[in-house]
């Protein structure tokens, strides 16, 4: 079989990346549309496995919405969301702590231990990382809403991440926060994720997606946006493009380029490669978002 032109002209480009971000870490949220289909998982975990053994430490937040819907669902409880965030009663928080620390993290440190990375489980109350105060009633598209035992993160000490990844760990979060009196709340993920991210003053913060990226029109997988600035994301949301689940994605996004987070990139956990492609080539797979467009970066 003829060889290409440039069989390695791949590698070499990848390799600026590579030394670019080696030493950096990175913060990588996954969610239950991903981590509860176990094809995708696999995937996803391999392609992680892939920039760690690059030498870019990782920080993995997890949520898993799906599994719990469907063990509240065996429960008898209801399920209530507003503009993308879970309404939260004592019973449904318990049934967080079972999914999440549960059968949801156990699958998926032990895809992550399957793919090479020496994955740790911990919660976000684990060690004072996330602070937690609870959500007082907030007025949400013109209705007042009690999200119950739903945390606002108060603050974050990544103490314990940093151990973590100076033993060459990767640590695997539960969302979770604790108030100083030992309340454990129910946190967002997408929050967890850029609170830490913003904590740990990483150059890039990925969410993993089943839709490529950000979409200008969300009934169309062909609108990707494939880079946006906050200008161009409150243009969006007037459109009405911003929706749902996308909501509190968006919402992190903005707080953590905010609070210095370089980067923050929208990709798909379905297109296989997506991540890797995001990551290592000047195209990029998915929605890269920064604070202006003349700060803009691979």
């Amino acid at each position: 079989m003829p060889q290409q032109p440039h069989p390695f002209e791949s590698l070499r480009s990848a390799a600026q990346y590579v030394r670019r971000f080696r030493h950096h870490p990175f913060v990588v949220k996954l969610g239950g549309e991903i981590l509860d289909d176990p094809a995708l998982r696999r995937s996803v975990c391999e392609q992680l496995a892939l920039l760690w053994s690059f030498s870019i430490p990782l920080v993995i937040v997890h949520g898993g919405g799906a599994g719990l819907d469907k063990l509240c669902a065996s429960m008898g409880l209801e399920t209530h969301k507003v503009a993308g965030r879970r309404v939260t009663s004592p019973e449904v928080l318990d049934a967080a702590k079972m999914a999440f620390k549960g059968q949801i993290q156990m699958d998926f440190i032990a895809d992550l231990e399957a793919a090479g990375i020496p994955a740790v489980g911990i919660s976000g109350q684990d060690a004072g990382l996330i602070k937690g105060s609870r959500r007082p009633p907030v007025v949400v598209d013109g209705e007042t809403v009690d999200y119950g035992m739903v945390g606002d993160v108060a603050g974050v000490d990544p103490t314990l991440l940093r151990h973590l990844l100076a033993g060459g760990f990767v640590p695997v979060v539960a969302p979770f926060s604790a108030t100083p009196d030992g309340q454990v709340l129910n946190t967002n993920a997408d929050t967890v994720a850029a609170e830490v991210a913003a904590a740990l003053g990483v150059e890039k913060l990925f969410f993993v997606l089943r839709v490529p990226g950000l979409l200008a029109d969300p009934a169309d997988p062909s609108s990707l946006v494939p880079l946006a600035d906050l200008k161009r994301l409150d243009e969006l949301a007037l459109a009405g493009a911003i929706k749902d689940g996308m909501r509190p994605k968006l919402t992190a996004a903005r707080k953590a380029l905010n609070a210095g987070v370089a980067s923050v990139h929208l990709v798909s956990g379905v297109r296989p490669d997506a991540i890797l492609a995001e990551v290592f080539t000047n195209e990029g797979s998915g929605t890269m978002l920064v604070a202006r467009l003349d700060e803009g970066g691979a």
